[in-house]
Protein backbone atom coordinates (compact mmCIF):
# COMPACT_ATOMS: atom_id res chain seq x y z
CA UNK A 1 0.00 0.00 0.00
CA UNK A 2 1.82 3.22 -0.78
CA UNK A 3 1.48 6.84 1.24
CA UNK A 4 -0.68 9.06 0.67
CA UNK A 5 1.56 11.73 -1.18
CA UNK A 6 1.08 14.88 0.68
CA UNK A 7 4.75 15.75 2.10
CA UNK A 8 7.53 17.02 0.10
CA UNK A 9 10.49 14.62 0.79
CA UNK A 10 14.09 15.34 1.24
CA UNK A 11 16.44 12.24 1.01
CA UNK A 12 17.55 11.82 3.87
CA UNK A 13 16.33 8.79 6.56
CA UNK A 14 17.32 9.48 9.71
CA UNK A 15 17.60 6.75 12.10
CA UNK A 16 19.13 7.49 15.40
CA UNK A 17 19.93 10.68 17.13
CA UNK A 18 21.80 12.06 19.93
CA UNK A 19 21.43 15.48 21.42
CA UNK A 20 21.57 18.22 18.66
CA UNK A 21 22.11 15.75 15.90
CA UNK A 22 20.75 12.93 13.80
CA UNK A 23 22.33 10.33 11.91
CA UNK A 24 21.34 8.44 8.54
CA UNK A 25 21.62 4.81 7.91
CA UNK A 26 24.87 5.48 6.53
CA UNK A 27 26.20 6.84 9.71
CA UNK A 28 26.50 10.62 8.43
CA UNK A 29 25.86 13.24 11.28
CA UNK A 30 23.20 16.10 10.96
CA UNK A 31 23.42 18.74 13.04
CA UNK A 32 19.81 19.37 13.80
CA UNK A 33 18.81 23.39 13.58
CA UNK A 34 15.09 22.60 13.58
CA UNK A 35 14.25 20.45 15.80
CA UNK A 36 11.34 18.50 13.87
CA UNK A 37 9.25 21.49 13.78
CA UNK A 38 10.32 22.74 17.77
CA UNK A 39 9.22 19.32 18.65
CA UNK A 40 12.51 18.51 20.00
CA UNK A 41 12.87 20.09 23.08
CA UNK A 42 15.62 18.57 25.27
CA UNK A 43 17.85 16.68 22.45
CA UNK A 44 17.27 13.49 20.75
CA UNK A 45 17.18 10.36 22.93
CA UNK A 46 18.07 12.43 26.45
CA UNK A 47 19.00 9.53 28.76
CA UNK A 48 16.55 10.59 31.56
CA UNK A 49 14.11 10.77 28.92
CA UNK A 50 14.70 7.11 27.75
CA UNK A 51 14.74 6.46 31.38
CA UNK A 52 11.49 7.61 32.20
CA UNK A 53 9.59 6.44 28.63
CA UNK A 54 10.96 2.49 29.55
CA UNK A 55 10.49 2.27 32.58
CA UNK A 56 6.65 3.48 32.46
CA UNK A 57 5.86 1.32 28.95
CA UNK A 58 7.08 -1.65 31.40
CA UNK A 59 4.02 -1.10 33.98
CA UNK A 60 1.42 0.62 32.10
CA UNK A 61 1.30 2.43 29.01
CA UNK A 62 -1.90 3.49 28.67
CA UNK A 63 -5.56 3.35 30.20
CA UNK A 64 -8.42 5.66 29.31
CA UNK A 65 -9.64 9.14 31.43
CA UNK A 66 -12.23 6.73 33.54
CA UNK A 67 -9.57 6.23 36.13
CA UNK A 68 -7.69 7.66 38.08
CA UNK A 69 -3.71 8.68 36.90
CA UNK A 70 -1.70 10.07 39.77
CA UNK A 71 1.25 11.05 36.57
CA UNK A 72 -1.26 13.23 35.44
CA UNK A 73 -1.58 15.47 38.80
CA UNK A 74 2.52 15.58 38.76
CA UNK A 75 2.49 16.66 34.94
CA UNK A 76 0.45 19.62 36.01
CA UNK A 77 2.03 20.71 39.59
CA UNK A 78 5.22 20.59 37.80
CA UNK A 79 4.13 22.67 35.06
CA UNK A 80 2.48 25.39 37.37
CA UNK A 81 5.72 25.58 39.35
CA UNK A 82 7.65 25.80 36.02
CA UNK A 83 5.61 28.11 34.19
CA UNK A 84 4.00 30.22 36.91
CA UNK A 85 1.00 29.87 35.79
CA UNK A 86 -0.70 29.84 39.43
CA UNK A 87 -4.01 28.64 39.53
CA UNK A 88 -4.88 27.41 36.26
CA UNK A 89 -6.28 23.58 35.62
CA UNK A 90 -4.47 21.72 32.79
CA UNK A 91 -6.60 19.52 30.14
CA UNK A 92 -4.61 16.87 28.48
CA UNK A 93 -4.55 16.11 24.74
CA UNK A 94 -2.40 14.84 21.71
CA UNK A 95 -1.45 17.46 19.76
CA UNK A 96 -1.09 21.10 18.97
CA UNK A 97 -4.08 21.27 16.70
CA UNK A 98 -6.21 19.32 19.24
CA UNK A 99 -5.15 21.92 21.88
CA UNK A 100 -6.15 24.92 20.10
CA UNK A 101 -9.39 23.04 19.06
CA UNK A 102 -10.66 22.29 22.14
CA UNK A 103 -9.48 26.03 23.41
CA UNK A 104 -11.86 27.59 20.68
CA UNK A 105 -14.62 24.98 21.59
CA UNK A 106 -14.52 26.12 25.59
CA UNK A 107 -14.19 29.75 24.78
CA UNK A 108 -17.34 28.84 22.50
CA UNK A 109 -18.96 27.18 25.26
CA UNK A 110 -18.79 29.98 27.97
CA UNK A 111 -19.33 32.85 25.86
CA UNK A 112 -22.23 31.53 23.95
CA UNK A 113 -20.61 32.99 21.03
CA UNK A 114 -19.25 31.52 17.73
CA UNK A 115 -17.01 33.64 15.81
CA UNK A 116 -13.47 34.14 16.25
CA UNK A 117 -10.46 36.54 15.16
CA UNK A 118 -7.26 35.61 14.23
CA UNK A 119 -4.44 37.62 12.38
CA UNK A 120 -2.59 37.54 8.87
CA UNK A 121 -0.20 34.77 8.62
CA UNK A 122 -1.10 32.61 11.65
CA UNK A 123 -0.66 28.79 11.79
CA UNK A 124 -3.36 27.36 14.61
CA UNK A 125 -3.37 23.55 13.10
CA UNK A 126 -5.42 21.54 10.75
CA UNK A 127 -8.27 20.28 12.56
CA UNK A 128 -11.53 21.94 11.60
CA UNK A 129 -11.69 24.97 13.48
CA UNK A 130 -7.78 25.39 13.87
CA UNK A 131 -7.46 25.35 10.19
CA UNK A 132 -10.29 27.54 9.98
CA UNK A 133 -8.40 30.22 12.06
CA UNK A 134 -4.93 29.45 10.08
CA UNK A 135 -4.66 32.54 7.51
CA UNK A 136 -3.76 29.83 4.68
CA UNK A 137 -6.93 29.44 1.95
CA UNK A 138 -4.37 26.06 0.40
CA UNK A 139 -5.34 23.94 3.44
CA UNK A 140 -8.78 25.20 4.19
CA UNK A 141 -11.56 22.67 2.31
CA UNK A 142 -15.16 24.02 2.42
CA UNK A 143 -16.09 22.04 5.88
CA UNK A 144 -13.73 24.28 7.45
CA UNK A 145 -14.45 27.33 5.53
CA UNK A 146 -17.97 27.24 7.51
CA UNK A 147 -16.64 28.32 10.40
CA UNK A 148 -17.12 32.11 11.10
CA UNK A 149 -13.48 33.87 11.55
CA UNK A 150 -12.63 37.05 10.86
CA UNK A 151 -8.40 37.42 9.80
CA UNK A 152 -6.84 40.86 10.63
CA UNK A 153 -3.39 42.37 10.41
CA UNK A 154 -1.20 42.22 13.28
CA UNK A 155 -1.08 45.41 15.14
CA UNK A 156 -4.70 46.65 13.88
CA UNK A 157 -5.99 47.49 17.39
CA UNK A 158 -9.01 49.61 15.93
CA UNK A 159 -9.94 46.90 13.51
CA UNK A 160 -10.04 44.33 16.75
CA UNK A 161 -12.28 47.03 18.39
CA UNK A 162 -14.47 47.46 15.67
CA UNK A 163 -15.29 43.51 15.68
CA UNK A 164 -15.54 42.95 19.04
CA UNK A 165 -17.77 45.56 19.46
CA UNK A 166 -20.23 43.18 17.45
CA UNK A 167 -20.64 41.11 20.19
CA UNK A 168 -20.45 37.91 18.59
CA UNK A 169 -16.91 37.01 18.97
CA UNK A 170 -15.73 34.17 21.65
CA UNK A 171 -12.28 34.27 21.62
CA UNK A 172 -9.25 36.26 19.84
CA UNK A 173 -6.37 33.76 19.26
CA UNK A 174 -2.80 34.96 18.46
CA UNK A 175 0.96 33.60 18.55
CA UNK A 176 3.01 35.80 20.36
CA UNK A 177 6.14 34.79 17.94
CA UNK A 178 4.51 33.59 14.35
CA UNK A 179 5.74 30.04 13.47
CA UNK A 180 4.89 28.70 10.14
CA UNK A 181 4.40 32.38 9.35
CA UNK A 182 7.72 33.77 9.83
CA UNK A 183 8.53 34.89 13.11
CA UNK A 184 6.48 38.12 12.70
CA UNK A 185 5.57 39.82 16.34
CA UNK A 186 2.59 42.01 17.09
CA UNK A 187 3.82 45.41 19.29
CA UNK A 188 3.79 45.09 23.07
CA UNK A 189 0.95 48.07 22.68
CA UNK A 190 -0.59 45.68 20.31
CA UNK A 191 -1.29 42.62 22.53
CA UNK A 192 -1.78 44.58 25.86
CA UNK A 193 -4.48 46.50 24.13
CA UNK A 194 -6.12 43.69 22.64
CA UNK A 195 -6.47 41.82 25.61
CA UNK A 196 -8.09 44.30 27.62
CA UNK A 197 -10.44 44.95 24.84
CA UNK A 198 -10.90 41.40 25.00
CA UNK A 199 -11.53 41.68 28.67
CA UNK A 200 -14.18 43.97 28.32
CA UNK A 201 -16.51 42.35 25.47
CA UNK A 202 -16.61 38.83 27.01
CA UNK A 203 -14.16 37.50 24.63
CA UNK A 204 -11.40 34.93 25.79
CA UNK A 205 -7.82 35.68 24.74
CA UNK A 206 -6.41 32.77 24.01
CA UNK A 207 -2.35 32.55 23.67
CA UNK A 208 -1.30 29.55 21.15
CA UNK A 209 2.00 28.61 22.51
CA UNK A 210 2.35 25.33 20.75
CA UNK A 211 5.61 26.37 18.83
CA UNK A 212 6.80 29.05 21.36
CA UNK A 213 6.30 27.51 24.58
CA UNK A 214 8.33 25.37 26.73
CA UNK A 215 11.29 27.97 27.03
CA UNK A 216 11.54 28.58 23.63
CA UNK A 217 11.36 32.08 23.67
CA UNK A 218 13.27 32.74 26.35
CA UNK A 219 10.80 32.86 29.05
CA UNK A 220 8.67 29.73 30.04
CA UNK A 221 5.92 30.91 27.61
CA UNK A 222 6.34 33.90 24.78
CA UNK A 223 3.25 35.85 26.30
CA UNK A 224 5.14 36.73 29.50
CA UNK A 225 7.04 39.11 27.53
CA UNK A 226 4.32 41.27 27.77
CA UNK A 227 1.67 42.14 30.64
CA UNK A 228 -1.40 40.31 29.75
CA UNK A 229 -2.97 36.65 31.74
CA UNK A 230 -4.79 35.07 28.81
CA UNK A 231 -7.82 33.42 29.65
CA UNK A 232 -6.27 29.56 27.78
CA UNK A 233 -3.25 28.79 26.67
CA UNK A 234 -2.42 25.87 24.43
CA UNK A 235 0.46 23.96 24.77
CA UNK A 236 2.15 21.22 22.30
CA UNK A 237 5.31 20.55 20.25
CA UNK A 238 8.49 20.88 23.16
CA UNK A 239 6.14 19.74 25.78
CA UNK A 240 6.76 15.33 24.75
CA UNK A 241 10.44 15.86 23.11
CA UNK A 242 8.63 13.95 20.37
CA UNK A 243 6.14 12.05 21.90
CA UNK A 244 2.47 12.96 21.16
CA UNK A 245 1.04 15.40 24.01
CA UNK A 246 -0.74 18.22 24.26
CA UNK A 247 -2.64 20.35 26.49
CA UNK A 248 -4.58 24.02 27.55
CA UNK A 249 -3.89 25.43 30.69
CA UNK A 250 -7.55 26.75 31.74
CA UNK A 251 -8.00 29.96 33.79
CA UNK A 252 -9.09 29.47 37.36
CA UNK A 253 -12.30 31.53 36.36
CA UNK A 254 -13.43 29.21 34.12
CA UNK A 255 -15.73 26.35 35.98
CA UNK A 256 -15.39 23.07 34.35
CA UNK A 257 -18.38 20.70 33.79
CA UNK A 258 -18.06 17.26 32.96
CA UNK A 259 -18.39 15.55 29.57
CA UNK A 260 -17.40 19.38 28.00
CA UNK A 261 -14.17 18.27 26.85
CA UNK A 262 -12.83 14.69 26.58
CA UNK A 263 -10.21 12.55 24.77
CA UNK A 264 -9.28 8.98 24.10
CA UNK A 265 -5.10 8.99 24.29
CA UNK A 266 -4.96 12.67 25.80
CA UNK A 267 -3.04 12.47 29.48
CA UNK A 268 -2.23 8.43 29.20
CA UNK A 269 0.54 7.48 31.34
CA UNK A 270 3.46 7.07 28.59
CA UNK A 271 2.68 10.53 27.60
CA UNK A 272 2.97 11.95 30.89
CA UNK A 273 5.65 9.93 31.56
CA UNK A 274 7.84 11.85 28.65
CA UNK A 275 6.09 14.76 29.74
CA UNK A 276 7.55 14.96 33.06
CA UNK A 277 10.73 14.11 31.98
CA UNK A 278 10.48 16.98 29.69
CA UNK A 279 10.49 19.12 32.66
CA UNK A 280 12.40 18.07 34.88
CA UNK A 281 15.30 17.68 32.22
CA UNK A 282 14.08 21.82 31.54
CA UNK A 283 14.86 22.35 34.97
CA UNK A 284 17.82 20.53 36.44
CA UNK A 285 19.42 21.40 33.01
CA UNK A 286 19.09 25.24 33.41
CA UNK A 287 17.57 25.23 29.75
CA UNK A 288 16.09 28.14 30.15
CA UNK A 289 19.35 30.12 30.96
CA UNK A 290 21.05 28.52 28.05
CA UNK A 291 17.64 29.16 25.52
CA UNK A 292 18.97 32.58 26.42
CA UNK A 293 22.53 32.46 26.55
CA UNK A 294 22.90 30.98 23.37
CA UNK A 295 19.89 33.06 21.64
CA UNK A 296 22.70 36.41 22.26
CA UNK A 297 25.71 34.27 21.15
CA UNK A 298 23.33 33.72 17.88
CA UNK A 299 21.99 36.81 17.25
CA UNK A 300 25.65 38.00 17.19
CA UNK A 301 26.81 35.58 14.99
CA UNK A 302 24.16 36.37 12.38
CA UNK A 303 24.93 40.42 12.51
CA UNK A 304 28.32 39.53 10.78
CA UNK A 305 26.29 37.95 7.47
CA UNK A 306 26.31 40.61 5.11
CA UNK A 307 24.00 38.44 3.39
CA UNK A 308 21.00 37.94 6.10
CA UNK A 309 19.25 40.93 6.15
CA UNK A 310 16.60 40.54 9.18
CA UNK A 311 17.07 38.80 12.23
CA UNK A 312 13.85 37.82 13.43
CA UNK A 313 12.20 35.97 16.70
CA UNK A 314 13.20 35.79 20.11
CA UNK A 315 15.30 32.87 22.25
CA UNK A 316 15.38 30.20 19.75
CA UNK A 317 12.72 30.65 17.83
CA UNK A 318 14.88 32.78 15.18
CA UNK A 319 14.44 33.42 11.71
CA UNK A 320 16.81 34.19 9.08
CA UNK A 321 15.96 36.96 6.35
CA UNK A 322 17.34 37.17 2.88
CA UNK A 323 16.96 39.05 0.01
CA UNK A 324 16.66 35.53 -2.22
CA UNK A 325 14.31 32.53 -1.73
CA UNK A 326 16.16 30.06 0.49
CA UNK A 327 14.78 26.74 -0.68
CA UNK A 328 17.88 26.20 -2.83
CA UNK A 329 19.79 27.26 0.38
CA UNK A 330 18.13 24.95 2.78
CA UNK A 331 18.51 21.71 0.03
CA UNK A 332 22.48 23.20 0.25
CA UNK A 333 22.79 22.89 3.99
CA UNK A 334 21.20 19.60 3.95
CA UNK A 335 23.22 17.54 1.13
CA UNK A 336 26.90 19.96 1.85
CA UNK A 337 27.25 20.49 5.22
CA UNK A 338 24.38 18.11 6.50
CA UNK A 339 22.76 20.54 8.43
CA UNK A 340 18.56 20.95 8.63
CA UNK A 341 16.90 24.55 9.09
CA UNK A 342 13.19 25.04 8.57
CA UNK A 343 11.09 27.09 5.80
CA UNK A 344 8.43 29.32 6.39
CA UNK A 345 5.85 30.62 4.59
CA UNK A 346 7.88 33.70 4.00
CA UNK A 347 10.10 31.81 1.67
CA UNK A 348 13.02 34.06 1.91
CA UNK A 349 13.51 32.74 5.51
CA UNK A 350 15.53 30.72 7.49
CA UNK A 351 13.77 28.67 10.58
CA UNK A 352 16.11 27.93 13.25
CA UNK A 353 14.10 26.01 16.05
CA UNK A 354 17.01 23.63 17.75
CA UNK A 355 17.08 21.40 20.75
CA UNK A 356 17.61 23.85 23.95
CA UNK A 357 20.57 22.52 24.68
CA UNK A 358 22.50 23.63 21.72
CA UNK A 359 25.90 25.20 22.42
CA UNK A 360 28.11 27.48 21.07
CA UNK A 361 30.26 24.96 19.03
CA UNK A 362 27.09 23.99 17.61
CA UNK A 363 26.05 27.43 16.60
CA UNK A 364 30.12 27.84 14.98
CA UNK A 365 29.71 24.75 13.23
CA UNK A 366 26.14 25.90 11.22
CA UNK A 367 27.52 29.84 10.87
CA UNK A 368 30.89 28.49 8.99
CA UNK A 369 28.68 26.73 6.71
CA UNK A 370 26.36 29.46 6.19
CA UNK A 371 28.77 31.77 5.44
CA UNK A 372 30.19 29.28 2.68
CA UNK A 373 27.24 28.22 1.46
CA UNK A 374 25.92 32.03 0.96
CA UNK A 375 29.30 33.11 -0.60
CA UNK A 376 29.48 30.15 -3.08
Amino acid sequence: MPLFDVYPLYDVTPVSGKDVYVYDEQGTEYLDLYGGHAVISIGHAHPDYVEAITSQVSKLGFYSNAIQNPLQQQLADKLEALSGCKGYNLFLCNSGAEANENALKLASFKTGKSRVIAFKNSFHGRTSAAVAVTDNASIIAPINAQQKVTILELNDVAGVKAELEKGDVCAVIVEFIQGVGGLDQGSSDFFEQVYALCKNNNTFFIADEVQSGYGRSGKFFAFQHYNVTPDIISIAKGMGNGFPIGGILIHPDIEAKYGMLGTTFGGNHLACAAGLAVLNTIEEGQLMDNVNAMSDYFIEKAKSILQIKKIKGQGLMLGLEFDFEVASLRKKLIYEYHIFTGGASNKKLLRILPPLTIQKEHIDQFFSALKNAVEI
